[in-house]
């Protein structure tokens, strides 16, 4: 009697633990894809912004999978290329739509500061503007950390910090707050005249 309920006390714990696992797993999946749709909207918006309002871009899910474990696909088609493939776009296209993407899962929980290395480096002049007008938007609301050697990103930032060596082994470290700077400027006008 003793192990047959010990045994039914195993089974019933048995239960209780797959019930919770598929309360869990089926509460991951509605806000995955909860998350997804709005991570979708967000992408397609952003990529018109940083390419045309009438380029292609998307995200789709691999249909009959589980949610939780489905590949995605990103399209992205700009004016007049119909890639197969995101390898088949140029560096900057990849970068821009890689971007678009960032930023779109960074709008369901936005932080209060983002480190963003490099990431204008694929790009040519006219694309850095692009990047570097999504920054200043998105930096309404959040501080951006850019690490880069474009010269646009450099003088479209309110302050830039230069690192340079003093001595071998030692760096060192100069900021130029541009907004200060900006103000100034405008004052000293203002008291000219």
């Amino acid at each position: 009697d003793f192990l047959h309920k010990q045994r039914d006390d195993l089974v019933e714990s048995e239960k209780d633990v797959v019930k919770t696992i598929e309360e869990i797993n089926n509460t991951a999946q509605a806000q995955f894809s909860e998350t997804f749709e709005k991570i979708r909207g967000h992408f397609v918006r952003i990529f018109r912004t940083l390419f045309n309002p009438g380029d292609e871009a998307d995200l789709k899910i691999e249909e009959n999978a589980d949610p939780l474990e489905a590949k995605i696909e990103i399209i992205a088609k700009p004016k007049g290329k119909r890639p197969s493939s995101l390898t088949q776009l140029s560096g900057g296209e990849r970068t821009l739509t890689a971007t678009a993407l960032l930023f779109a899962i960074y709008l369901i929980k936005p932080a209060p500061f983002c480190i963003l290395d490099e990431v204008d480096a694929p790009l040519d002049d006219a694309n850095v503007q692009k990047f570097n007008k999504i920054i200043k938007k998105f930096s309404e609301n959040s501080q951006f950390i850019i690490i880069t050697h474009n010269k646009s990103t450099m003088t479209a930032v309110d302050v830039l910090y230069g690192v340079y060596m003093q001595e071998m082994g030692v760096s060192g470290l100069t900021p130029v707050d541009f907004r200060n700077f900006k103000e100034e400027s405008v004052f000293e006008e203002m008291s000219a005249n």
